[in-house]
């Protein structure tokens, strides 16, 4: 076994351990904060992390080709997944009232009116609470009359 074997050897396991690591303080924080937003930033984020750490140290223990493409692909699809789920999951979350909103800095559906006009969380076969004729009759009187 050569030094530079040894030395591969050496950084890929401390890839994979910090990868490990930060995939546990993941799992950890999802248990242990106390609200949606919360648990979600620790769901994605040192989630994230910690799967491309630990492709990464894969990647060098591995030294094929083959292998690091395989793990190339995990990772690319780790990273346009978690987020676009992550925001999906905050967006039913706000419009189920599951959010502390006093608690946001900034409330950006609430002041555009979001949570008011689009209710597409409900059951498909769920009478609508208004009905499109009725809503679009009342955002033409708003109009007509300079509100929103």
């Amino acid at each position: 076994m050569s030094a530079l074997q040894t030395l591969g050897d050496v950084v890929a396991v401390a890839f994979l351990l910090l990868g490990a690591l930060l995939c546990l303080t993941a799992g950890i924080g999802l248990l242990r904060f106390p609200d949606v937003l919360t648990r979600m930033h620790a769901g994605t984020k040192p989630q994230v992390l910690g799967v491309l750490l630990i492709m990464v140290g894969g990647a060098i223990r591995l030294q094929g080709w083959s292998a690091t493409w395989m793990l190339l692909l995990v990772a690319v699809f780790q990273m346009l997944t978690a987020p676009v789920s992550a925001h999906m999951v905050s967006r039913v979350a706000y419009r189920r009232r599951h959010v502390r909103r006093d608690r946001l800095l900034v409330d950006e559906q609430h002041t555009a009116g979001q949570d008011r006009l689009y209710r597409g969380d409900e059951p498909a076969d769920a009478p609508p609470e208004e009905p499109a004729t009725a809503l679009a009759e009342r955002v033409r009187e708003n109009r007509e009359d300079g509100t929103r």
